[in-house]
């Protein structure tokens, strides 16, 4: 890749930066001309924004929960809050005749997410090719960008920010996503393990779900895991028809085909890959199925992922690093270890059953989803309140051993890969309140005390805490904590003004 490295006069004059920071500066890629800059650093410290340049910094507002040593790329939501954040910044009067500067510092993980970041909002909004954004994300680079790596503590089995770059460029040309109409509130409540613990993957066809268990409650080694009947009024309201089981049978399938859904167990191991009759059985019940279909494992991360990202390569013609690559952003952590050498082999084979197939059935090309995955709709207006949303009020009452379960009680990957999800939800504040009214709390102004701290934080796609005081007003806009108890929402709807929902970051 040809690369041009500019001068310390060129990138001095571009920023209008000081000398101090010219001299930490690692690289400068311009993706609008005299506009949008991204600038990495070898230091932590932020330059001070002038009458000229906005600088502005996404290291410590998102941030990925890891599993084990993986570290990225940054969900969707983030990836939405990132493009909605730099869009206002980019239309603010008060910066119309400055450059911005996104800055990132010398932690080569926080690097690697920054430049996802930016490079996808280059590709969704100003129409970039990945190979194009990649190049100037590189112009004049001083070290490459790492790698992202999969949830293990092994060998590392690595995707690059070039494969996600191209997942989301392939993602949005099928109409994967489209953050015209993306419902962020219901991506952060369902993928919370208290609240369901699932994620669409595909619009109307995938959702990866966390394995259900015979009764709600909290497992043998301490994560909240759900019935059957949680998932119900959620998968009919989404015209999901089928749900397919890849673990052990850890409930009554029964329940869910009295309950109107075709099952269907297409057993391997843990932490294993499938056979080809499993994985040609898996798509043929894919390809015939009346509505969505949801896929579980244990964790619903690496046997769910494996099989839904070859039904992506077949039918999208993802290579094997695009499918791993939007999977993981749809659902971080998903496809583990050697699974991912597995899909690598079966790339050409998938490629040609996908191009046989289209031949058979008349398309020329593979097809473009209406809309994307978490688009707001009349059906998901509506208020009717999903069973998932209460899962939290049960827990707590709830038996932790039920001896009419028959339970494999030897932990597998998947109840370790849970219990660390769980572990940091119980870290966060945990939402008791339906969807629809936690949509409310998320827009509202409260008069608050002087705070120490103006940032959002976001981690694993879920709001932390946020306080920015607003110009010109004795009150400040808070994002409110989803811990709060009812009191304080109600107080908060009562006194004060609502405002537009959005984050207002630095």
């Amino acid at each position: 890749m040809f690369r041009i490295p500019p001068t310390k006069r060129r990138r001095q004059v571009l920023l209008n930066m000081d000398s101090d920071f010219e001299n930490v500066m690692l690289n400068a890629s311009e993706f609008i001309k005299g506009r949008l800059f991204f600038v990495s650093l070898s230091t932590n410290i932020k330059p001070k924004s002038t009458s000229t340049v906005h600088y502005f910094s996404i290291d410590n507002e998102l941030s990925y929960d890891s599993f084990y040593l993986d570290f990225g790329p940054l969900n969707l939501a983030m990836l939405y809050h990132y493009s909605d954040k730099l869009k206002k910044k980019l239309n603010n009067p008060a910066f119309i005749n400055k450059k911005i500067v996104h800055c990132t510092g010398p932690d080569f993980q926080k690097r690697a997410n920054a430049a996802f970041l930016i490079g996808s909002y280059a590709i969704i909004y100003l129409d970039l090719e990945p190979e194009k954004a990649f190049e100037i994300l590189n112009q004049g680079s001083q070290k490459d960008y790492t790698q992202f790596r999969d949830a293990s503590i092994g060998q590392p089995y690595t995707i690059s920010l070039l494969d996600c770059l191209k997942a989301v460029k392939k993602a949005l040309h099928f109409g994967f996503f489209n953050f015209e109409s993306f419902d962020f509130l219901e991506y952060e409540h369902y993928e919370r393990v208290e609240n369901g613990d699932f994620n669409w993957i595909v619009p109307n066809k995938f959702i990866a779900f966390c394995g259900p268990q015979n009764r709600s409650k909290l497992s043998n080694i301490g994560y909240p895991v759900h019935s059957p009947e949680t998932y119900f009024s959620y998968f009919r309201r989404h015209k999901v028809s089928t749900v397919i089981r890849l673990n052990k049978k850890d409930y009554d399938a029964s329940k869910f085909i009295q309950a109107g859904f075709d099952h269907k167990d297409l057993y391997f191991v843990d932490g294993g890959t499938p056979s080809d009759r499993i994985m040609q059985n898996f798509i043929n019940i894919c390809e015939n199925a009346k509505g969505a279909i949801a896929v579980h494992c244990k964790a619903g991360l690496g046997r769910t992922g494996s099989l839904i990202a070859c039904y992506i390569m077949k039918h999208w013609k993802f290579t094997a690093e695009e499918s791993i690559a939007w999977i993981r952003i749809c659902r971080p952590g998903s496809i583990i270890g050697h699974q991912q050498n597995w899909l690598q082999q079966k790339e050409n084979q998938l490629w040609e059953a996908g191009d046989m197939y289209r031949k058979r059935v008349g398309l020329a090309s593979p097809p473009k989803c209406a809309v994307g995955i978490y688009s707001f709709s009349e059906l998901k207006r509506k208020k009717s309140q999903d069973n998932v949303t209460g899962i939290v009020k049960k827990v707590d009452c709830m038996e932790i051993n039920d001896p009419q379960d028959n339970l494999d009680h030897e932990e597998t990957q998947g109840d370790k890969l849970n219990v660390i999800k769980a572990q940091r939800s119980r870290s966060k504040f945990a939402s008791n309140m339906p969807l629809e009214r936690e949509k409310l709390r998320r827009v509202h102004v409260t008069t608050t005390t002087t705070t120490t701290n103006n940032q959002t934080v976001l981690r694993g796609g879920k709001v932390v805490t946020s306080a920015a005081r607003v110009t010109g007003s004795s009150t400040s806009r808070v994002m409110t904590k989803r811990g709060s108890d009812e009191r304080d929402w109600s107080w908060s709807c009562e006194k004060s003004k609502i405002i537009s929902p959005s984050y207002q970051w630095g």
